[in-house]
């Protein structure tokens, strides 16, 4: 496959050129790299927006993540819902009551007499903070639940989408920079988003019944309290966007060090991390961009303190103001000193409320940013779905066939393939061959109906593969050099799924050499493949070739494609396989793509493509191509004279 210099998702560094351990710009990618990559404009975007805009947007998100939790459980947010209102309304009569206990206190008469009074408001009091408390306790246990099951609801969304997305989208540096943003923070953030709106309108409510009350007591109350509270709702969200902007910024390079700390962490590149000795490089690889990301923070937190400081002086200033308005209210007579007790408790509460309602809404505005990185992830995503199959299932295979296909990877500068178009019919076998970056894999790609071309198509028995849609891929099996290894069983990791055809595994195990590896095995196909699990276990590379081979012959398919099914077998495990491909082919009537280096084992192919530079240079049979001079008689010359001239013929 032909892969861009500045593909994203490839992290390992490149080769030192400087003393061991130095990091340089082209290790760790450049400033403009990590700093401004192709989505910075909604980052500029960001910095033009004004505040108000901002808030204004905010009721669409909200109305979004309190969809999310109608998905998860409708029950518990309308019981959470309920139960944080109804706590909010008690509030208010809690504060009338104590209204109720002071005008008792301090009336006329003996102290006896006014505590007698006053009992039956302190039992209101008491019985109103009672009730409080256990609405609060039914509404905090519906949002625990509602909280959980709406990360259920939005894990699942995420990862539905993910596996549906065309294979094209996981080489677009936006699209995997979203989805990264996505995962790391943003499906998080749905049900604390949730949270934070239900709280939100809890304080709202809470907030308008005791404003009620300061508006009876003295209308001047209210200005003064709104002038107290809002600078320090002002700095909050402004710190919170302050952040929210540096992690955006920070997350190429963020992702980049993910990786790499992955690789270091692996068994799978540990040895090879060991006998180049990388890790002083990698280190510093990694130290570099921690470096950055420590120090983009550490600026942010300083400006964040300055932010609060001047909001808290601010409304420090206007809270004295306040109390002083009070004072005066008292001496000149216009409020007694019953209203004037109330009103401090009123305020008290009241300003309290007020800040926690700011801080709710900052909780809200910060976790609306991050909940943005995932409904943007979720369009994106939703974009790079196939289209809806306009073609029925396809029927077996009579002839596949690419016709003038240009493709380009998002990142590439050049097209992977051009013009290219090559036939398969049923029971052939086609051999793609060329030198690395010929495009063969992407050619392969196409056949198998991962890729689309953006020029020329390809068609199945005459119905073109977008018409029939991921349909096509039951269809065909595949034998990729890059085979994943899947943390399950050795039966799972063949059958790809958690049903099973013993008769078909035996048989895929017989052709592949897979028998071998599993009898070898203590617990046999119930072994984990996982050696970070404490019952797993680790195969070699030829090994999990063998169970990567066993893969493809055990579905039953039409079209088997090889890519390299071979590079990591013994000679003799090798010989074994190209010959019992050819067994599976005949006795399956399947076509088989066959991708190998290995020259001496296309010489039997019915005819053989080969590629340069994404172009078919030459394509027939072996003999075919041995008669004139060509690409094909000069890789097959070379490597049979590599070979003692074994191979020629």
């Amino acid at each position: 496959m032909r892969r861009s210099r500045s593909r994203s998702t490839d992290p390992e560094p490149a080769a030192e050129t400087g003393a061991p351990g130095a990091a340089t710009p082209s290790d760790t990618g450049s400033e403009e790299d990590l700093a401004a990559p192709k989505w910075n404009f909604f980052a500029d975007e960001l910095q033009r927006t004004s505040l108000w805009t901002k808030l204004t947007r905010m009721p669409s998100l909200t109305a979004a993540a309190v969809g999310w939790a109608w998905r998860a459980n409708r029950r518990d947010l309308l019981l959470a819902l309920g139960a944080s209102t109804v706590a909010a309304v008690l509030a208010a009569v809690s504060l009338v009551s104590v209204t109720w206990v002071l005008d008792a206190l301090l009336a006329e008469g003996p102290i006896t007499a006014r505590v007698r009074a006053a009992l039956p408001a302190v039992a209101v009091v008491a019985g109103v903070a009672a009730l409080s408390l256990a609405v609060r306790l039914v509404s905090e246990l519906a949002l625990s639940r509602l909280s959980t099951q709406t990360e259920r609801i939005v894990e699942t969304e995420l990862f539905d989408l993910t596996t549906q997305a065309r294979l094209i989208a996981f080489d677009d540096e936006e699209w995997a920079d979203a989805m990264y943003r996505a995962r790391d923070r943003g499906m998080y953030e749905v049900p604390r988003m949730v949270t934070a709106t239900l709280d939100g309108l809890t304080g709202l409510v809470s907030l308008l019944s005791l404003g009620g009350v300061l508006a009876v007591l003295h209308p001047l109350l209210l200005p003064l309290l709104l002038v107290s509270v809002v600078p320090t709702g002002w700095a909050a969200t402004r710190a919170a966007r302050m952040e929210y902007e540096a992690q955006r910024r920070l997350s190429t390079g963020r992702r980049r060090r993910w990786i790499l700390g992955d690789r270091m962490a692996s068994r799978d590149s540990a040895a090879e991390l060991r006998s180049y000795t990388m890790r002083d490089s990698l280190m510093a690889d990694y130290g570099s961009l921690a470096d950055r990301e420590r120090e983009t923070m550490l600026a942010v937190a300083w400006s964040q303190t300055r932010t609060r400081a001047v909001g808290g002086i601010i409304s420090g200033a206007a809270t004295a103001l306040t109390y002083t308005a009070l004072g005066v209210l008292l001496v000149t007579g216009a409020m007694p000193l019953a209203a004037v007790g109330t009103a401090v408790l009123a305020l008290q509460r009241t300003q309290g409320q007020m800040q926690q309602l700011l801080y709710t809404l900052n909780r809200v505005y910060e976790c609306g940013l991050y909940f943005a990185d995932f409904t943007e992830y979720c369009t994106l995503a939703r974009a790079a779905l196939p289209p809806a199959p306009t073609a029925p299932p396809p029927a077996r295979l009579e002839r596949l066939e690419v016709r003038d296909a240009v493709f380009t990877y998002p990142t590439g500068e050049e097209p992977a393939l051009r013009g290219v178009s090559v036939h398969v019919d049923k029971g052939e076998t086609v051999a793609l061959v060329g030198e690395n970056g010929s495009g063969k894999s992407t050619l392969a790609r196409l056949l198998g109906g991962l890729y689309s071309p953006q020029e020329g198509g390809v068609t199945w028995n005459s119905a073109d593969f977008t018409a029939i849609g991921p349909a096509v891929c039951e269809r065909i099996s595949v034998i990729i050099q890059d085979h994943t290894r899947w943390p399950m069983t050795a039966r799972r990791n063949v059958t790809m799924a958690q049903g099973c055809d013993p008769a078909r595994l035996e048989e895929a195990a017989r052709l592949s050499g897979t028998d071998e590896v599993v009898n070898d095995l203590a617990r046999g196909w119930d072994t984990l493949l996982d050696t970070t699990f404490a019952s797993g276990v680790n195969l070699s590379g030829g090994q999990w070739q063998r169970i990567a081979g066993a893969r493809g012959f055990y579905r039953t398919a039409d079209l088997l494609i090889a890519d390299e099914p071979t590079s990591a077998l013994d000679a003799r495990a090798e010989a074994r396989f190209f010959t019992t491909i050819g067994e599976h082919a005949a006795r399956t009537g399947a076509a088989v793509v066959l991708i190998t280096h290995r020259m001496a084992s296309v010489r039997t192919a019915d005819r053989i493509y080969v590629l340069d530079d994404g172009r078919i240079i030459q394509h027939g049979t072996h003999a075919e191509l041995m008669a004139v001079p060509g690409r094909y008689r000069e890789l097959y010359t070379l490597q049979a004279d590599a070979y003692g001239g074994a191979d020629r013929e």
